[in-house]
């Protein structure tokens, strides 16, 4: 199964063959180097690696106007007129959850292709997903028809459930942050879920996210009152991952309105993030209001 758009597909299949190469070269690169990432956060060898290998092949992709990394400072113009209808822009988080390495847990590449030049409003994105590089590396693409889930084995992509929608009854629940640092309110929602639901939290937002898109519920990183404008980024995460809950057929909020409503201000700027199953995004955000 492919993506309709020629572009699109071409950066989807991209992304699908680099994850196997990926994956693998995450063997001895688990140190981090003396750098830190635009958002002030500590670099892992394994996340300047996977940059350079899907930064390099997505931009010499015919039609994709601007690469742009959760890694680098700037957006990179790839030589195609980003202002054009015919190019799109491509943000990645090359590695989602590099924390992880040392643990050796859970991580994952998020993508999203806008439809705009960077920074962009999620509302448009034409497509998003993300690799989870657990016990079997899959992939979730979302598009405007449809969101479809595929193992992926020597770069080829095998689908394993056409039309992914949320379960109807919320099973598992995550919340980031320290509990001291949520605010009252969102302490407040947080007990009244977790007497609910199972506690699902792994320390990456894919494999948190994806616990919801299977067993459905709900995941969110708050405001936090030491960092009451969120922690994870809006245009690498907040945005893909909001389009693909949305089309699944959940909620995105970060606590007031959709994560693709959002105007951004900068292409690094963070949101809270809160994805989940309709009814406890509107609990919500009818308690943080």
């Amino acid at each position: 199964m492919t993506v309709s758009d020629p572009v699109v597909e071409a950066v989807v299949a991209t992304i699908g063959r680099s994850a196997t190469e990926i994956r693998q070269g995450l063997i001895g690169r688990r140190g981090t180097v003396a750098e830190e990432n635009p958002s002030g956060e500590t670099q892992a060898e394994a996340d300047v690696w996977a940059d350079e290998v899907l930064g390099d092949r997505i931009a010499g992709i015919d039609g994709v106007g601007q690469y742009a990394s959760e890694e680098r400072a700037t957006v990179v113009d790839c030589g195609d007129d980003p202002a054009s209808s015919a190019a799109y822009a491509v943000a990645v988080d090359p590695l989602d959850g590099s924390s992880n390495l040392k643990s050796n847990n859970t991580m994952g590449t998020i993508f999203g292709v806008y439809d705009a030049a960077l920074p962009a409003r999620g509302d448009t994105l034409v497509a998003a997903g993300f690799v989870l590089y657990g016990p079997i590396t899959t992939m979730v693409i979302a598009t405007d028809e449809t969101v479809t889930e595929y193992e992926l084995s020597g770069g080829e992509r095998t689908v394993i459930e056409r039309d992914l929608t949320l379960p109807a009854d919320p099973v598992v629940y995550g919340f980031g942050g320290r509990v001291p640092d949520w605010p009252d309110d969102f302490r407040e929602y947080a007990r009244e879920i977790e007497s609910e639901l199972k506690l699902r939290y792994g320390g990456a937002l894919i494999g948190d996210v994806n616990q919801v898109l299977t067993y459905g519920g709900t995941f969110g990183y708050p405001a936090l009152e030491s960092r009451p404008e969120g922690k994870l980024r809006l245009q690498f995460e907040g945005n893909p991952i909001g389009y693909v809950v949305e089309r699944a057929g959940g909620r995105s909020s970060n606590g007031t309105q959709s994560l693709l409503a959002v105007e951004p201000d900068a292409l690094h700027e963070r949101t809270p993030l809160h994805v989940g199953t309709d009814a406890l995004i509107d609990r919500l955000e009818a308690t943080l209001a």
